[in-house]
């Protein structure tokens, strides 16, 4: 959790917004500290987490999760967090090994139709379970993390399917249970079709709430920035603004300083 995007941002994990879609994307740059920054976050703030990991191990989240002060082992056995490993369970799923519930969940792997269907109802059995901390409490509203959507293409998935698979996500987490989404879009490619990342960012733009674009500088590497993100929340008027921080990822967090020019959203 990183104590200056809080500030930026106007939350912490005792005072946020709930039923928030937000998407994470980067161009020439890697994300991925966002992606960590979120779910100590929502851990910290009691939420009950469905995470799914289709890029990186368990045991890489649980390192960096680790420097940040969060133990996401605790967190999953006492059922605050549900992880699936999709890198783990993919090949076995492609080779027929395994027969347990995991195959439904990536049916779009096998599948001459690529769809989410499984991979939907996995995260609306993980958190319409709710459940409660040991004092009987029960968790904060639940958070969806993907951590990355474009990877489902090049899998096969189409970019429609999995549209249709956030569009339902959304409707079940933030409307139904009140929760929130985070997702990561990678988006290296020029190219402009329908079933490229590009399209996919920008048609999630539209679904979004809060957008948060870690891009490069255009003047290259440079040892004490590493990048730029830029902030957009959808909303009013005065809110309906870019705003440009540069970062620079450490150790233990990452820094956020110098904003950059403001500008309206036409």
């Amino acid at each position: 959790m990183f104590p200056d995007l809080n500030s930026i941002l106007s939350s912490s994990p005792d005072n946020f917004r709930e039923r928030e879609f937000i998407l994470l994307s980067d161009r020439q740059a890697d994300a991925s500290f966002l992606i960590h920054h979120y779910l100590t976050f929502y851990l910290r703030a009691r939420c009950k987490v469905c995470f799914l990991g289709l890029v990186q191990s368990f045991s890489h989240y649980s390192v960096v999760s680790q420097r940040l002060g969060v133990n996401l082992n605790q967190a999953k056995e006492k059922g605050q967090l549900v992880f699936l490993e999709g890198l783990k369970a993919s090949p076995r799923v492609l080779l027929n090994e395994d027969t347990s519930d995991t195959t439904h969940t990536f049916d779009y792997l096998r599948s001459p139709c690529a769809e989410l269907r499984g991979l939907f109802e996995f995260v609306c059995n993980s958190l319409s379970q709710g459940g409660s901390e040991a004092g009987g409490e029960p968790w904060a509203p639940p958070v969806l993390i993907i951590d990355d959507l474009s990877v489902l293409l090049s899998l096969g998935v189409s970019a429609g399917a999995i549209l249709d698979f956030t569009h339902y996500c959304q409707a079940t987490v933030c409307s139904q249970l009140q929760g929130s989404i985070v997702a990561l879009v990678r988006c290296d490619d020029e190219e402009w079709d329908e079933e490229s990342s590009s399209y996919l960012l920008k048609a999630l733009t539209h679904q979004c709430s809060l957008s948060l674009r870690v891009e490069g500088l255009s003047t290259g590497y440079c040892r004490d920035i590493h990048g730029q993100v830029e902030i957009w929340r959808r909303g009013r008027a005065e809110e309906n603004q870019r705003r440009v921080f540069q970062y620079k990822v450490h150790d233990k967090g990452a820094s956020f300083f110098a904003p950059g020019t403001s500008r309206a959203v036409l």
